[in-house]
This record gives structure tokens, sequence and C-alpha cells, in this order.
């Protein structure tokens, strides 16, 4: 399974010209209990960091692979997916992929660990984001994971809120 999912990362990264690439970073606030989640169990920060390559075509859609790194030694993550960028100075960046994570993947409620169900989980997110200059830019962003009780009747998610910085390649 984790050979799939770096040669599906791969695949995403290549399918776009290296040149119009980015690279970004941010902190999270871990497991930020909404209305989108059962959970708010865990704590800590999450360090994010990731590439987004360029455009498909003349199309808004943008490939990305990111890790997010847990401070407190809770749930971390990857995620690949497909991100579109719509609006010039300020934007606003929607997003969908695949997560794998190293938290738990059982199905039966846990009080010291939010019971995710599966090892893969869907990874939609948003971003609200201002362009500094043509290469920086800074984004708010809401990243949720859960697999949408596809994989049993559990499902608690987890929502991580925070703030990005990109930077054009």
């Amino acid at each position: 399974m984790k050979k799939l999912f770096i040669s599906a990362t791969c695949g995403l990264l290549l399918a776009a010209p290296a040149n119009a690439g980015e690279v970004f970073g941010g902190l999270y606030i871990h497991d930020v209990d909404t209305v989108s989640t059962k959970s708010g169990i865990e704590d800590g920060v999450d360090i994010q960091l990731g590439y987004r390559g360029g455009h498909i075509g003349s199309t808004p859609l943008q490939p990305y692979a990111f890790g997010a790194l847990n401070t407190n030694g809770e749930t971390s993550y990857a995620a690949i997916g497909m991100s579109a960028h719509f609006g010039r100075r300020l934007f606003v960046r929607p997003g969908l992929g695949l997560a794998i994570h190293n938290g738990s993947d059982s199905n039966f409620n846990r009080a010291d660990k939010i019971a995710f169900g599966s090892r893969i989980l869907f990874e939609p997110e948003l971003g609200i984001g201002y362009h500094i200059s043509d290469r920086a830019s800074v984004e708010a962003s809401w990243v949720h994971l859960s697999h949408a009780q596809l994989f049993g009747g559990q499902n608690p998610g987890i929502d991580n809120i925070g703030v990005r910085f990109g930077w054009k390649l």
C-alpha cells in the first residue's frame, strides 16, 4: 500500500511542468472540534510541508502532495490530490485528495486517540489566500480527514486549521 501511495505521488508531481510548481509549508492547530467532526481529543500543532505542481493545461487544477507532522506525537499524515486555484491576487483554493496516516485505524471508540476506521482517508481542503508577490502567497486553510462512513459506521474525522506560506519555483 505504501509503494502504491509513493508511486501515485510521484506520478501526480511529474504530470505538471517542473518549473511551474511551488513549495508550501504551514502550521496547523491539530484536531479542532468542528461541526464536521466528532473528535477534538488529540493535541498539538501540525507542521505541514508540500509541493504543488503547475496548472494542468489551461485548467485551474494543480496536483499536490504534502506531509503533516504532529508535534505531540499524535496522528501525522501524508496526502496527495488535486486543488483548483480561482482568482488572481485574492484567491480561493478548494482541493480533494487521499491521505494515509499513522493514527488508529481501528473501528471502535477510544478515549486516547481518534479511531479513524481506515488507514486511507479522504482529504478535502479549502484555502483562502493572497498573493503577496508574483512568487509568494499566504493562505488560511482547513484540512479535513475522514472516510465518509464508507468503511464503517464510525467516522469521527479530524479538522486541522492553519496558515500556509507558498513560494513559486
